[in-house]
C-alpha cells in the first residue's frame, strides 16, 4: 500500500486482516456470490479477484459487512483523482459539513481526519484513519476510530476499476465495510442504513467526476480548434 505518494504496499495488510480477532469468526465470501446492483454478471467477473483481495473482512458476531458498487461514464484515472483525496471527503460524500487534518498534513498511511457530519444524522463528529492508499492499483481504505456516531468499528475499503468493451472505456467503484451491531439494531437495520449512505456517495462521485470528465473532453476539443 502506499506510505505518502509512493507505490509500495503497506505489509500484507489486506480487509480481511484488519479485523480484529474473535472467538467465531467467518470470512465475507458471500461479496463474491453476485455482483452489486447495477453491474452486470460479466463486469463483475472480472473484478472478483479484486474483491477477494480487498473486499473480504474477518467478521465476529454482532459485525456486519456489504459489497456496493458503482459504474461511471468517466476514466478511472479521473474517478481516483477524487477518491485519493483524504483529506477531501467532502468533495463527493453526503452529510459532511467539514473536513480537518493537522497542521502539515501528510497523506501517509495512519494519518487522520476529523470529519463534522451535517445535523439530522444520528451522528455529530468522525475521528478516521487512513489504513490502505495504493496510487497505482487506485485503492483507499479508512477506519473511524472516535467521535460521536452509529457506526462503532466501522472499517472501508473503496477501489477504482477500468473496463473496456469495443473501444469504450469506463469505471467501476467498488466499496466495502464492515460495522458493529448497534445494541437494539438488527443487521438488516445497519447494513440498510450504511448502505444507504455508501450509495448515495457513489452516487455523487458518478456525477462529480462523469462532469469533470465532460468539462476535459470540451476543454479539449476547443484546443483543437
Amino acid at each position: 500500500m502506499e506510505n505518502g505518494e509512493g507505490g509500495d504496499r503497506d505489509g500484507s495488510l489486506s480487509a480481511e486482516q484488519q479485523e480484529p480477532n474473535s472467538d467465531e469468526t467467518y470470512l465475507t465470501t458471500h461479496h463474491l456470490a453476485a455482483p452489486p446492483s447495477g453491474l452486470t454478471e460479466d463486469e463483475f467477473d472480472e473484478l472478483k479477484d479484486f474483491v477477494a483481495e480487498f473486499h473480504i473482512y474477518k467478521l465476529g458476531s454482532g459485525r456486519c459487512s456489504s459489497l456496493l458498487g458503482q459504474r461511471i461514464q468517466a476514466p478511472p484515472e479521473v474517478v481516483w483523482s477524487v477518491v485519493r483525496q483524504f483529506d477531501k471527503p467532502q468533495s463527493y460524500k453526503h452529510f459532511i459539513k467539514s473536513c480537518t487534518v493537522s497542521e502539515g498534513f501528510t497523506l501517509e498511511i495512519g494519518c487522520t481526519r476529523e470529519v463534522n457530519v451535517i445535523s439530522g444524522l444520528p451522528a455529530d463528529t468522525s475521528t478516521e484513519r487512513l489504513d490502505i492508499h495504493d496510487n497505482e492499483r487506485r485503492v483507499i481504505g479508512f477506519s473511524i476510530i472516535g467521535g460521536e456516531h452509529r457506526l462503532r468499528n466501522y472499517r472501508s475499503v473503496t477501489s477504482v476499476h477500468q473496463l473496456e468493451r469495443d473501444g469504450q472505456i469506463w469505471s467501476v467503484v467498488l466499496e466495502s465495510y464492515a460495522v458493529d451491531v448497534p445494541p437494539g439494531n438488527t443487521e438488516e437495520d445497519t447494513r440498510l442504513f450504511a448502505d444507504t449512505v455508501v450509495k448515495l456517495n457513489l452516487q455523487k462521485l458518478a456525477s462529480v467526476t462523469e462532469e469533470m470528465n465532460r468539462g476535459d473532453r470540451d476543454k479539449a476539443s476547443d484546443q483543437s480548434q
